[in-house]
C-alpha cells in the first residue's frame, strides 16, 4: 500500500512540475528565465506580468481570448449534450422507420473527425456567413456521436416498469423526459460536460480556420502566436502568465464538478 502511494505521489510530482515551472516563470523577469539555472521559487513580478498578460497579446488581449475560449467551450459542451440526449431519447423511446439505421449513421461519424471533413465544413460555414462569429466557432462542432451513444446505453438500462408507470400516470413524452429521464441523467450529463468543455477549450484547428479577425482568437491560438519564432526572444514571463491563465478554467471545471464527474463514470445503479 505504501509503495502504491509513493508511486502515485511520484506521478503527481512529475505531472505537476512543468505546470509549477510555468507559474514560476510567470512571476520572473525575462532575463531571469533565459539565464540558467532558472529559479525554482516564485519571483516578485506576479502582478506586473499578469496585468500585462491580461491586457496585451500579439493580436488581441489575453483577457479577450480567454472569454472567446470560454464561450466556445460552453457552447460546444451544452450544445453537444442537448442534441445528444434528445437524439438518444428519440432512438430509444420512439418507433419510426430506419431508427437503427439513423443510430448507426450517427455512430459511424466517429470515424470522421473534424479534421477529415474540415474543407466542406468550412465551405458551408463560409457560405452561411458564419466566419468570425461565435456561431461559427460552436455550431459545426456540437454534434457528438459519443455522447449520443452513451446516453442511448444509459436510457436502455431504465426499467420498463418506470416507463409504464409514467404512462399510467398520464405523463406524455416531454413530461417523461423532463421529470424522469433528466433527473436520472444528471451524473452522466456532468461527466460529459467536463469532457466536452475541455474538448472545446483545447480546439485549435477549427478556430484557426473560422476566424480571421484578431478579436475572435481563442486562447490556444493566442498562446501559439505568443511563442517566439526565429531570432525573436519573445516575452517569456507574459507568455507563461497567459499559459497559466489558460489552464485555470478547465481545472476549475474539473475541481468543482469532480464528484459528479466520478459518479457519472463509475456509477451503475441509478
Amino acid at each position: 500500500m505504501i509503495a502504491m502511494h509513493l508511486v502515485l505521489i511520484a506521478g503527481i510530482l512529475i505531472f505537476c512540475f512543468p505546470i509549477y515551472l510555468t507559474f514560476v516563470g510567470s512571476t520572473l523577469t525575462h532575463f531571469e528565465i533565459i539565464r540558467p539555472p532558472m529559479p525554482l521559487l516564485p519571483g516578485p513580478h506576479f502582478v506586473d506580468n499578469y496585468t500585462q498578460a491580461l491586457g496585451s497579446g500579439i493580436n488581441a488581449p489575453v483577457g479577450r481570448m480567454l472569454f472567446n475560449s470560454f464561450v466556445m467551450a460552453m457552447g460546444i459542451a451544452v450544445g453537444k449534450i442537448a442534441i445528444s440526449i434528445l437524439s438518444a431519447y428519440a432512438i430509444v423511446y420512439f418507433r419510426f422507420p430506419f431508427r437503427m439505421l439513423a443510430f448507426w449513421a450517427i455512430f459511424m461519424t466517429l470515424m470522421l473527425p473534424v479534421e477529415v471533413r474540415i474543407v466542406p465544413t468550412y465551405e458551408v460555414a463560409a457560405s452561411l456567413g458564419l466566419l468570425n462569429s461565435y456561431t461559427g466557432l460552436i455550431l459545426p462542432l456540437i454534434a457528438s456521436a459519443t455522447a449520443t451513444f452513451l446516453f442511448r446505453q444509459f436510457f436502455m438500462t431504465v426499467p420498463d416498469e418506470l416507463v409504464e408507470a409514467a404512462r399510467v400516470d398520464g405523463a406524455g413524452p416531454l413530461r417523461f423526459f423532463k421529470d424522469i429521464l433528466l433527473p436520472l441523467s444528471v451524473t452522466n450529463i456532468a461527466a460529459l460536460f467536463v469532457i466536452l468543455f475541455i474538448y472545446g477549450w483545447n480546439q485549435f484547428l477549427w478556430p484557426l480556420l473560422i476566424t480571421t479577425r484578431p478579436e475572435m482568437n481563442t486562447i490556444v491560438m493566442g498562446l501559439k502566436q505568443m511563442m517566439p519564432t526565429a531570432d525573436d526572444y519573445g516575452n517569456w514571463p507574459v507568455t507563461m502568465a497567459a499559459a497559466t491563465l489558460a489552464i485555470l478554467p478547465p481545472v476549475a471545471v474539473v475541481v468543482f464538478m469532480q464528484r459528479l464527474f466520478v459518479k457519472g463514470l463509475v456509477e451503475t445503479e441509478k
